[in-house]
């Protein structure tokens, strides 16, 4: 039997990541607001992954600075992150396409159906977060080139969901577009754990800077008429609480805001405690 080495078994497993990004290996770099910069971003792309600058707050003027000093630094390829909330998102995109810029990262919210074709009628591809396997197959109609899934252990989570259950949830779905993961992973086996997941092709492993972040556990519960009951949280004393709510849009079930007891409970508390007999 032939043995196949295990660059050969690697290369086969993030083919698919590797022909999308142009690059030797599978790596989309996290954008860090102010620290995905020039330096960053080119030591990455040279080391064989993909830079990704954080565009974050820049202006357009600010950002086509910031690509001219990184293509300064490198000849391989990277990307551009921009929030979907930025008041000048379509101005951001002209630079990014003025530039030739490949790979355009929507993130930090649901880009808009406009924001994805400008940047694909401008050539470039691409890429949406989604955090629901529903939103991903919306994004994929939209015209997202690929998606990455990133749970609550990233930096910049979007959810309350742990990586491992987005992947699970989504990979055996999407067989259209590639499908990059992040959060939590800093190890090579964790990488290769999640390229050998059920489909292998789809997914590709993504760089990304994790920050200490409170534990959260997401709690089902079937849906029934009337208020989510209330909770013990974890994070405070006992005499505060948490109701659970489910989200509009994406339809899951997330932490709402702590609420102390309301004035008309405390009051029935104290006038309890005046009448109870004393102890003999």
């Amino acid at each position: 039997m032939d043995m196949i080495s295990p660059r050969k078994q690697l290369d086969t497993l993030w083919q698919r990541g590797r022909d999308f990004l142009g690059t030797e290996y599978a790596i989309l770099g996290g954008a860090m607001t102010w620290v995905s910069e020039r330096n960053l971003v080119s030591a990455l792309s040279n080391a064989g992954g993909f830079g990704v600058i954080a565009c974050g707050a820049m202006t357009p003027e600010l950002l086509d600075g910031e690509i001219v000093a990184t293509a300064a630094l490198t000849d391989k390829p990277f990307g551009v992150n921009l929030i979907t909330m930025h008041p000048q998102l379509d101005e951001l995109i002209d630079v990014c396409l003025s530039h030739n810029v490949g790979h355009i990262i929507l993130a930090g919210g649901l880009p808009g159906a406009p924001a994805i074709k400008r940047a694909k009628d401008g050539g470039a591809k691409v890429v949406c977060f989604a955090p629901t396997l529903s939103l991903a197959k919306r994004l994929i109609r939209q015209g997202a080139d690929a998606l990455v899934i990133e749970g609550a252990e990233a930096g910049g989570h979007i959810g309350p969901v742990a990586t491992s259950i987005l992947a699970q949830e989504i990979l055996p779905h999407i067989e259209d577009v590639p499908v990059f993961i992040a959060g939590g992973i800093g190890r090579g086996d964790a990488v290769l754990a999640y390229l050998e997941m059920e489909r292998p092709a789809v997914s590709s492993a993504r760089c990304s800077s994790a920050r200490p972040n409170p534990s959260r556990t997401r709690i089902s519960r079937r849906r029934s008429s009337g208020r989510p009951p209330a909770m013990p949280c974890r994070r405070s004393s006992s005499t505060r609480s948490f109701r659970l709510s489910r989200c509009a849009r994406c339809r899951t079930t997330r932490h709402g805001n702590f609420s102390r007891p309301s004035a008309r409970s405390s009051t029935r508390s104290v006038a309890a405690r005046s009448i109870r007999p004393k102890p003999s």
